[in-house]
């Protein structure tokens, strides 16, 4: 009778011990499985965050310049042509003075799908005043200019950087990618590299990146 109940205890303890054992591996490898999958889940989503496109509105520091409302806004720019919504943009206001002194408003507003590298007034202040009265002065020389800061068909910020041929019919050379975008110092009119302060501003016939430099074409 001792033997016996010896034994059964053993067996009992046996296998007690084997399904303590089992529980415990199952209990491991669940861990490991639910660590795996979160592992798995972070890097699924540190994955799709980096492969995001970037913002598809306007860019830029100068940006925040533009009215937040009303024609001249973002928005109300956007069902207006370019030499229309300029005008309504006190940032441009300079640009539309040479636009009409150059009598380029009706050829702007017709065109269809076309890039404009807008400079801000700043950057026309920074034209020696003199320099500045007599380019207005020349309808031909401001032609010239102000056609040489159109490019034909809508720009995106992936394709703007590269060589493109303007409405001039030269060319004009802009570096860079994302938000970052200059054209090199020999090709403003003041001798200082020019560079997008606010990019990718819709109109109804243009895509705009306004620009803090005057281009110069080659040959003036």
């Amino acid at each position: 009778m001792k033997r016996t109940l010896s034994r059964g205890m053993l067996l009992t303890a046996v296998t007690s011990l084997a399904v303590t054992l089992s529980a415990c591996g199952g209990s491991d490898e669940g861990s490991e499985s639910s660590a795996s999958g979160s592992s798995s889940s972070s890097s699924s989503s540190a994955a799709e965050s980096s492969a995001m496109p970037m913002s598809d509105g306007p860019f830029g520091e100068a940006c925040s310049q533009v009215p937040t409302e009303g024609e001249g806004s973002v928005e109300g720019m956007s069902d207006d042509p370019v030499a229309t919504a300029a005008s309504n943009n006190p940032i441009l206001s300079t640009l539309v003075q040479a636009v009409t002194a150059a009598e380029l408003g009706d050829t702007l507003n017709s065109a269809q799908d076309i890039t404009v590298l807008a400079p801000a007034n700043p950057a026309f202040e920074a034209v020696p005043a003199d320099a500045l009265q007599g380019l207005l002065a020349d309808k031909a020389a401001l032609t010239t200019v102000l056609t040489h800061h159109v490019i034909p068909g809508r720009l995106s910020p992936e394709d703007l950087a590269g060589t493109h041929t303007t409405l001039n019919n030269d060319e004009v050379t802009i570096e860079g990618s994302g938000e970052d975008f200059s054209i090199a110092m020999d090709g403003t009119v003041v001798g200082m590299e020019a560079s997008v302060i606010c990019g990718n501003v819709q109109t109804a016939n243009a895509t705009v990146y306004v620009i803090d430099q005057v281009l110069k074409p080659a040959g003036m």
